[in-house]
C-alpha cells in the first residue's frame, strides 16, 4: 500500500458515518485495551460530539479514498464551544483536530497525508491554529509533534497540542 493507492478528498455529509467510524478508530487506538464499541462511543457526550450533527458550520474534514473508492481514512476540524470544549479545547476560534485510519492502512502515510491536507484546507478556510489531544502512548503523538504540533497543557496521560498554520 503506497502513497499512489489512496487519494484525498473533501469529507462531504454523506461521511457522517464514516467519521463516526473513525472516532471508534481513534479511541480504540491501543489493542492492548478493551475495545469501546460505537454505541458506548455515541452515548458519552464527551466523544459524541466530535461526529453527531456532522457536517455544522465551520466543521471541515478531508477523506481518503482507495483506489476502488473505499473509505480509508479522515481527519476533521469542529470548532467547540467553552461551554461543550472537546478533549484538546482550546479557544472557541481554534478547532479540534481528530484522526482515523483504518487498521490496515496504518504507518502508511495515509495519516501524515489527512493531517497536512486538513491543515491546507484550514489555512483556506483562515484558521490560525488548530488543536487535539492525544495521550502520550499514542504513536500518532510523534507524527503531530514531527509536523509542527506542541504541546500546551499535559494531564496525566495526555496531552493538549497546538499547530499553529502561520508556520506551515
Amino acid at each position: 500500500m503506497g502513497d499512489s493507492d489512496y487519494s484525498l478528498r473533501m469529507a462531504t455529509a454523506d461521511d457522517a458515518g464514516f467519521l463516526t467510524d473513525m472516532l471508534v478508530s481513534a479511541v480504540n487506538w491501543d489493542p492492548a485495551r478493551e475495545a469501546v464499541g460505537c454505541d458506548r462511543v455515541l452515548r458519552d457526550r464527551h466523544t459524541a460530539h466530535y461526529v453527531e450533527g456532522w457536517p455544522r458550520p465551520g466543521d471541515l474534514g478531508v477523506v481518503a479514498v482507495e483506489a476502488g473508492g473505499q473509505p480509508i481514512g479522515a481527519a476533521w476540524l469542529r470548532l467547540f464551544s467553552s461551554d461543550d470544549p472537546g478533549y484538546g479545547f482550546v479557544a472557541e476560534d481554534v478547532p479540534e483536530l481528530s484522526v482515523g485510519v483504518l487498521q490496515p492502512w496504518r504507518g502508511q502515510g495515509v495519516g501524515r497525508a489527512l493531517l497536512a491536507e486538513v491543515a491546507r484546507k484550514a489555512v483556506e478556510h483562515g484558521f490560525a491554529r488548530i488543536c487535539l489531544s492525544v495521550e502520550r502512548a499514542n504513536r500518532a503523538r510523534r507524527l503531530y509533534a514531527a509536523e509542527g504540533f506542541t504541546t500546551v497543557e499535559s494531564g496525566p496521560d495526555s496531552d493538549t497540542m497546538v499547530m499553529v498554520l502561520s508556520e506551515r
